[in-house]
């Protein structure tokens, strides 16, 4: 089994084990895909969900041969795809590269398909799963097994993208080569986020004041996101901003394992929460919102941070993870976010209500967001993360 090295344009073949979940990895995944095949690249993606598919081009379902929710996160699957079957259709294909979006079963089968092929492996450091089963599950055994997992796993690609350079370094500490590590360019659909489709006459569907100051977080809505912080600390900072003559309310956009439990502390706080949203109504939702929340420490890059900057939002960002370099702090020139200590609940505090009160302040920070996110075309990140791909294709030893 075996790839035939040819001149023509380089095929690579990406396995995945998510893209039919609603996050910022997926949507990654879905435009990669899209634009590879409007502009002629040969691409193919495999992946394994009985969830709903997005209709994109270039995408390969194969029905998994065991599924279920995940533990502890019913919106998100774990699934065993029929292994020797994609291992046929990958030798079909017969790619030049193949690339790893995730070390998951669908990832391994990709991992074993590249060994057997002797093709280069080209992966992505999306998620930081150990982090994740630090924080989920504060079991030694766990986080040890998982970083033993990352470490095999990752130390065998030719190139293994990074989303920034705090999680590059961490890339290093796992055993990866740094002269492997690239930092893949930022880059989100910034056709689709407009401050322009700012609309005040959509909170009345969903029972929000029309003219309070409207605080949004988006994403997954779990503990891994900080979450718990941002919901300690709210009461407190709606009273802060009432106590000026303001009012503010929180609005939730996604779903997760902490829902439930966040919908109950802040029932009587002013949190709203509407679920998934997608599409031109999740543009039209940040738009007409005033500033951005992102309390995470366990990002690898945060697209929701791009997408609300695009839309005109100030955002309020850790110290800890990616979304701290897609940002410029309140010491630059032309600041277009807060960067603050994950654990400083008081700053935090006092940024919320000082943003909140502060019209002019929250104006300035959003054009400058605007102009910053005009830097980051996903175009030129596909065109950055293709050249790698093509670059490890060169490498390749010939097979005889």
């Amino acid at each position: 089994m075996t790839s035939t090295p040819t001149s023509s344009p380089t095929r690579v073949l990406k396995f995945t084990d998510t893209l039919a979940d609603i996050n910022g990895v997926c949507r990654f995944i879905q435009n990669t895909a899209q634009t590879a095949h409007d502009t002629g690249h040969d691409l193919r993606v495999f992946t394994s969900t009985r969830l709903p598919m997005p209709q994109v081009d270039g995408v390969q379902n194969f029905p998994p041969v065991y599924a279920r929710a995940m533990p502890g996160y019913e919106t998100l699957e774990l699934a065993i795809p029929p292994a020797v079957e994609m291992m046929r259709a990958a030798e079909d294909f017969n790619p030049d590269v193949i690339h790893i979006s995730t070390p998951g079963p669908v990832g391994t089968v990709g991992f074993i398909a590249a060994r057997l092929m002797r093709v280069p492996i080209v992966g992505v450091y999306h998620t930081d799963f150990p982090a994740y089963i630090d924080e989920l599950f504060d079991n030694s055994l766990c986080s040890a097994m998982c970083r033993g997992h990352m470490r095999f796993f990752y130390r065998r690609f030719k190139y293994v993208f990074s989303r920034s350079a705090d999680y590059a370094q961490r890339l290093v500490s796992l055993g990866v080569d740094e002269d492997k590590l690239v930092r893949l360019r930022a880059g989100f659909d910034n056709t689709r986020f407009d401050h322009t489709l700012r609309d005040t006459g959509i909170w009345a569907q969903h029972g929000v004041k029309p003219d309070s100051i409207k605080a949004v977080f988006c994403g997954r809505v779990s503990t891994e996101k900080n979450l718990p912080m941002l919901v300690k600390m709210w009461p407190t900072i709606r009273k802060q901003v009432q106590d000026q003559g303001r009012a503010i309310e929180l609005i939730i956009i996604g779903d997760g394992p902490y829902r439930t439990e966040m919908e109950q502390r802040l029932q009587e706080h002013g949190a709203h929460f509407l679920g998934f949203r997608h599409g031109e109504e999740l543009a039209t939702l940040y738009a007409s919102c005033d500033m951005f929340l992102f309390p995470s420490t366990t990002d690898t890059l945060g697209q929701v941070v791009m997408e609300s900057q695009a839309s005109g939002l100030p955002v309020i960002v850790t110290d800890q993870g990616g979304p701290k370099e897609i940002v410029h702090d309140q010491h630059t020139e032309h600041p277009t976010a807060f960067v603050l200590p994950h654990d400083d609940e008081p700053q935090w505090i006092e940024t919320i209500v000082k943003l909140a009160c502060d019209d002019a302040l929250r104006a300035t920070l959003g054009r400058n967001g605007i102009e910053l996110m005009k830097q980051h075309t996903f175009s030129a990140s596909f065109e950055h993360y293709w050249q790698i791909h093509e670059a490890a294709a060169a490498q390749a030893p010939s097979s005889t």
